[in-house]
């Protein structure tokens, strides 16, 4: 399988509701509510419209989307994307034109970098 194969596809002029567990790669052009899982590719189409929890490896966004975004890898905004809420990525692509309303953190997510060298007294 390719690397940028989709695995499925929710078409435009389509409305989901719920959640949604996938391996490699999903694109959604129409409307989805609810929770996105996957350690794979996350693709929201230019006409999309998402609204939910959002955790995935990495989020390639042309359309809306509302709500929470965490990336392990990557969040790329294309110069479409409308996004209004939080995002969590060590990587973020902005294309001019792309709308971020929101929080943003970045940075890698090491199970250490929460412990504080210790100080000589």
């Amino acid at each position: 399988m390719a690397r940028d194969e989709i695995n499925a596809f929710l078409g435009a002029g389509t409305n989901y509701q719920g959640k949604l567990h996938f391996q490699g790669a999903v694109r959604i052009d129409g409307n989805f509510q609810g929770e996105v899982v996957s350690e794979g590719t996350l693709v929201v189409g230019q006409e999309a419209v998402v609204e939910g929890q959002i955790k995935v490896g990495q989020l390639v966004l042309s359309g809306r989307l509302k709500g929470e975004v965490e990336a392990k890898n990557k969040v790329v905004l294309h110069k479409t994307a409308n996004l209004q809420g939080n995002i969590e990525t060590p990587s973020l692509v902005v294309e001019e034109g792309a709308v971020l309303e929101g929080e943003l953190a970045m940075g890698s997510r090491d199970v250490n970098s929460d412990v504080k060298p210790k100080k000589d007294s």
